[in-house]
């Protein structure tokens, strides 16, 4: 295959950064979009507020106790997905192939120099420029000769920045990063890889196609490949989202109702960071259940409108749980999926407050 030459745009705190552009009163303050009451969770968290340590999708209680004078605001979609379409109109004008993550994310593969720049690393500065002059919105971007290290490298020197990672360079640039930076690899995985001794990518190239099989099931062979700097995946224009998720396999089976709700609150941040990312909203949220006996069972709710409210989401997903047939022998795995989507501020996603029928 030949090389390619692939850009990943990530814009800054996206939907924090509109609302300190417009309006000033914001700038230079820890702001948070999202609710700020209740069971109210973080959508997005300006830099301000992050050298807090505030983040998307924590609690907005944990969020004010780290940062007392933290701003809330109520998201704006409309305003942001027209800001969205505006970038990916620049977009256009240097790629056919797109394929956008989310409102404020997306890849590019430029390995046609369409307007005859000379260099992707150049595409990528005068797609930042753009940005910047037609938004007043900054954006980080990341250059290489995949998916998986382009994106990768976008987050590197952020904000504002630009990471270029040549193929002879990208498995020395894997080695170096923590393991918990790779797409795939969240807390859970993470706090498993560690306890393996698994720390860095450097660590886990070091580990037999066999072994990772045999600890991490059919990941394995993508987490072989990631720590080699491979990734073949191609550029995929318009890629619909047909749902979001989160699961969790447990080390000890959960034995009662008391611990599959609490297992559930561990599960949301994960879920609703890919809700936020994705922008969309959902009618239909779906429990799964593994038993210890591997049999595995869903329940689902369907709404007449959809959701991307946290409280709705969680509140239903414990709905199903008191629900379920029994939890002996136990429970192995516990997880949420929002399906039936639609972007968010659509018109057919409803008020975030509204329940889903039971």
């Amino acid at each position: 295959m030949p090389e390619r030459k692939i850009i990943h745009i990530d814009m800054d705190a996206f939907y924090a950064s509109v609302e300190q552009r417009d309006n000033p009163a914001l700038r230079g303050r820890p702001v948070a979009v999202g609710g700020a009451g209740g069971r109210g969770v973080v959508a997005a968290a300006s830099y301000e507020a992050r050298a807090f340590g505030v983040k998307s999708a924590m609690p907005s209680v944990t969020a004010i106790r780290r940062c007392p004078d933290l701003v809330f605001v109520k998201p704006r979609f409309d305003a942001y997905r027209a800001v969205s379409q505006k970038i990916r109109a620049i977009f256009a004008d240097y790629a056919d192939l797109v394929e956008p993550l989310s409102l404020d994310e997306a890849y590019l593969d430029v390995t046609e120099d369409r307007l005859g720049l000379g260099s992707a690393t150049a595409i990528a500065e005068q797609i930042r420029a753009r940005i910047f002059a037609e938004t007043a919105l900054t954006a980080s971007a990341g250059v290489s000769y995949n998916k998986f290290v382009a994106k990768l490298a976008s987050d590197q020197n952020k904000p504002d920045g630009l990471c270029v990672i040549p193929p002879a360079k990208g498995p020395a640039f894997v080695a170096t990063l923590p393991v918990r930076r790779f797409h795939g690899v969240g807390p859970v995985t993470a706090a498993r890889m560690e306890t393996l001794g698994i720390h860095t990518g450097a660590d886990l190239r070091e580990l037999s196609p066999e072994f990772l099989a045999r600890h991490f099931g059919s990941s394995g062979a993508y987490f072989h490949r990631a720590a080699r700097g491979i990734d073949h995946r191609a550029v995929t224009p318009n890629r619909p989202h047909k749902s979001v998720g989160s699961e969790t396999t447990f080390f000890e089976n959960l034995m009662n109702e008391e611990a599959v709700l609490a297992a559930l609150d561990d599960i949301m941040p994960g879920l609703m960071r890919r809700v936020v990312s994705a922008g969309v909203a959902g009618r239909t949220i779906t429990l799964k259940v593994r038993y210890a006996d591997f049999t595995q069972i869903t329940r689902s709710r369907t709404a007449s409108a959809a959701t991307c409210d946290a409280d709705v989401i969680a509140e239903t997903a414990r709905t199903l749980i008191r629900h379920l047939p029994g939890i002996v022998p136990g429970i192995r795995l516990l997880g949420v999926t929002l399906s039936t989507l639609v972007p968010q501020g659509d018109p057919q996603a409803t008020d975030p407050q509204a329940a889903l029928p039971m």
